[in-house]
């Protein structure tokens, strides 16, 4: 069996457009068609149905799907290994990332591994930590990044670093001082919040609740889906907002905004890597794995401006 035609299959399915998989895999979408052809009649049976513009699995597609992935993480594997025989490690692999911090952090560690093995290429798909793990689970991509652990006998999780969460407003504020602010402050100020489920409300409203605060308490007026587009909310004096200090790093800087000194309210929150267990890790992915936990063990967190660990 031809493994192109296998990964042909796998972007159709994961594409649900046949035009889409051929731009993702720089194919007509005629060639796209005749090779899922060509499968199905090789099984005998039809992989995919119509629905309009877009198709999805049948029984006997989804039947083939994770064989398939796991035919072509062999196939990655057994490449990788005869390469690591000649003392070179190489690949390619996705690290999916749902984190907005995530995103400051990891393409520092990327770098960082990547000065140690040169021929390993990485690449970064940002997404909602429920289509992270979806990805994991189902074996689309091999390690992902996320601030919440989700209990699954399929995932292992490993520390990342720490994230701390700060309170920001706008340079003119009255909370614009060295003082510290008590939680009961922010009962009357208009509040910049982030999406429910997100990392970054859940520490927040986690912390509040030991003080007493519930959501319905707050004076939400507004609510973002990035940490960014509350950093910038807030720079045009909308209200106060939480976001990863990753996240506001140049605005603070700039002196556009100021950190809010909490007292008694520590925010901070753990940010792992994941794998999914029934996927055996190729070289280069296992390399990339064992290089987090040393980094994390040798200074128990990540600075992205530090020397390599």
């Amino acid at each position: 069996m031809n493994l192109s035609e296998l990964t042909v299959f796998l972007a159709a399915a994961e594409a649900a457009n046949y035009s889409e998989a051929g731009r993702q895999l720089h194919l007509s979408q005629p060639a796209v068609s005749q090779t899922i052809d060509n499968l199905e009649r090789r099984f005998g049976t039809k992989l995919f149905a119509r629905r309009g513009r877009t198709v999805c699995l049948t029984e006997a597609g989804q039947a083939l799907a994770p064989l398939a992935r796991e035919l072509l993480a062999a196939a990655r594997r057994l490449d990788e290994e005869m390469a690591s025989l000649q003392g070179e490690i190489s690949g390619e692999f996705t690290i999916g990332c749902s984190t907005t911090s995530g995103k400051y952090y990891l393409p520092c560690m990327i770098a960082r591994f990547h000065r140690q093995y040169p021929q390993v290429k990485m690449n970064i798909l940002m997404d909602g930590r429920a289509a992270v793990l979806e990805k994991l689970l189902a074996g689309n991509i091999p390690l992902g990044i996320s601030s919440m652990r989700v209990e699954h006998r399929d995932l292992e999780y490993q520390d990342f670093y720490r994230d701390e969460i700060i309170l920001i407003a706008p340079a003119s504020h009255s909370f614009a001082s060295t003082q510290p602010v008590l939680p009961s402050n922010l009962l009357d100020e208009p509040i910049l919040w982030r999406e429910e489920g997100s990392g970054t409300s859940e520490t927040v409203l986690a912390g509040l609740q030991k003080h007493g605060i519930s959501l319905d308490m707050l004076n939400i007026i507004m609510v973002f889906g990035s940490s960014e587009a509350v950093v910038m909310a807030v720079e045009e004096r909308m209200g106060v907002g939480f976001c990863s200090r990753q996240a506001a790093g140049g605005f603070l800087e700039l002196g556009r905004i100021v950190e809010v000194p909490l007292a008694s309210l520590p925010l901070l929150r753990g940010v792992y890597l994941i794998r999914n267990r029934r996927f055996p890790l190729t070289r280069s992915q296992s390399e990339f794995w064992d290089f987090v936990r040393a980094a994390f063990i040798m200074h128990g967190s990540l600075n992205p401006g530090g020397s390599v660990p």
